[in-house]
């Protein structure tokens, strides 16, 4: 479904840049949000009542997309086929602007380099029938040295619209002689374990070449206008060295101390949706998302690797108290909107890019998208309008 047109969103309660408003009608002609007001003008009207008009989301970091392509160990699918259901996903879940987070590496396989221009070809080719703002979240491994200058190219050339520094040899070294935790990486490379343990040596060995070589891709990007995140932060001042080369987001900072200096630098500060969701992370030791949104320390989630717990996180914080449910949709829209440096969307106000949602709050059942606007397109609906 893709009705253009002259629509008048009633009846909901409207979250605006000032606040809750019971009687607002959102007019959207020509993309735009036109004007948020009393009357319908004589535009289509929907009737939302009993639900909310949000502001669509935008999501800075979704890796998901790995598993459309690869859903089994081995098992690969048609990245056109792999794009479109990935498509319908963030539809349906609220999702107007979505980065693809995908992995340029020093591994081969899943994560590989020729896997990645796999994906950026199929994207570019496929954007124009993409319901989602599709882009490119480009997560550069930074013990990747042989990438590099493919990497300098795509930043120049436009091909990546966010940079983040990744970096995932230490992790992988602490999996080695741990089978059961290696096995991820050995089926997602498809080496053995002594070939995996070789090539590990073999890029650990270049690490006095890794600052260079970022810094020097952190010039590019800068040069190019395109936000930068660092991955994982450890300390408060590996943080700091990625600030003092432009890097200002913090994505997934691994403790708190560490938020704390991202905070005090005034960084977005990125956690995923999926801890919130489920009450803590995946991973053992890691800081619960609820703590640090609570803490303020927490400015951006993003869907992670499971789409649908963007929708349902800041009712979930709002549940849980841990901040109301309008700070809490901030985190998914309007605060993710200006990490990104898309001041065009992320708020339903005059002018905005009309990204809109209806969305049905959580009751017996999980919060749902009745109706999904994007660009003033009506793209999904749930709802007799």
């Amino acid at each position: 479904m893709l009705e253009q047109g002259k629509w008048a969103i009633t009846g909901g309660k409207t979250l605006l840049p000032s606040g809750w408003q019971d009687e607002a009608v959102v007019l959207i002609e020509d993309g735009v949000v036109r004007a948020v007001d009393g009357s319908t003008h004589g535009h289509r009207a929907v009737n939302a009542r009993g639900g909310l008009v949000l502001p669509g989301m935008i999501d800075l970091h979704g890796d998901a997309f790995e598993r459309q392509l690869m859903p089994r160990p081995g098992v690969h699918f048609d990245m056109r086929l792999a794009l479109a259901d990935t498509d319908r996903q963030l539809v349906a879940n609220g999702i107007s602007t979505a980065f693809h987070g995908v992995t340029h590496s020093w591994e081969p396989g899943l994560r590989s380099q020729a896997s990645l221009i796999a994906v950026m070809d199929a994207l570019e080719a496929a954007r124009d029938d993409l319901l989602c703002d599709t882009r490119l979240h480009l997560r550069h491994e930074t013990f990747n040295l042989d990438g590099e200058a493919l990497a300098l190219e795509w930043l120049a050339s436009g091909r990546v619209d966010l940079l983040a520094f990744n970096d995932h040899l230490a992790d992988i070294q602490g999996k080695l002689h741990k089978p059961a935790d290696a096995i991820t990486v050995l089926q997602r490379t498809g080496l053995s374990a002594p070939e995996l343990q070789a090539l590990v040596a073999r890029v650990a060995d270049r690490a006095g070449e890794v600052p260079a070589s970022t810094a020097k891709l952190a010039a590019a990007a800068q040069q190019a206008g395109i936000p930068m995140a660092s991955h994982d932060d450890l300390t408060p001042q590996t943080r700091h060295e990625y600030q003092a080369i432009a890097c200002t987001i913090s994505e997934f900072p691994k403790n708190e101390e560490t938020a704390r200096a991202a905070q005090a630098l005034g960084n977005p500060i990125v956690f995923g949706s999926p801890n919130v969701v489920r009450g803590g992370s995946h991973q053992r030791h890691a800081v619960a998302a609820a703590d640090m949104v609570a803490k303020g320390l927490c400015t951006v989630l993003t869907s992670d690797y499971y789409y649908p717990a963007m929708l349902q996180a800041p009712f979930r914080l709002a549940q849980d108290d841990a901040c109301p449910l309008e700070q809490a949709w901030a985190l998914v829209s309007t605060h993710a909107a200006d990490a990104a440096g898309l001041t065009d969307r992320g708020r339903i106000a005059a002018g905005q890019r009309a990204d809109v949602l209806v969305v049905q709050p959580p009751g017996r059942m999980p919060a749902h998208v009745m109706l999904h606007w994007m660009a003033g397109r009506l793209a999904y609906s749930r709802m007799d309008h």
